[in-house]
């Protein structure tokens, strides 16, 4: 599932190299936060949220597989 998000926002963003992913896996979920430039910030949310919206619902239906949650943080 990190994989998942570092190559959609890589896709996404000018600066490639300033993205970072960082996953936590806790007991029943997993925490992955998204770190890009302050440049590209809102080429990841997108208008009104709708491409952070999306990246958690492609990231979610990985998840279903393992039968865990997952939340995306964009820092």
């Amino acid at each position: 599932m990190k994989e998942v998000v570092e190559i959609l926002a890589k896709a996404l963003v000018d600066n490639p190299n300033q993205v970072s992913v960082k996953m936590v896996e806790r007991e029943k979920s997993f925490l992955i936060e998204l770190k890009v430039a302050p440049d590209d910030m809102g080429k990841v949310i997108g208008k009104q949220g709708r491409i952070a919206k999306a990246i958690r619902t492609v990231v979610k239906a990985a998840a279903t597989k393992q039968k865990k949650k997952v939340i995306v943080e964009i820092v």
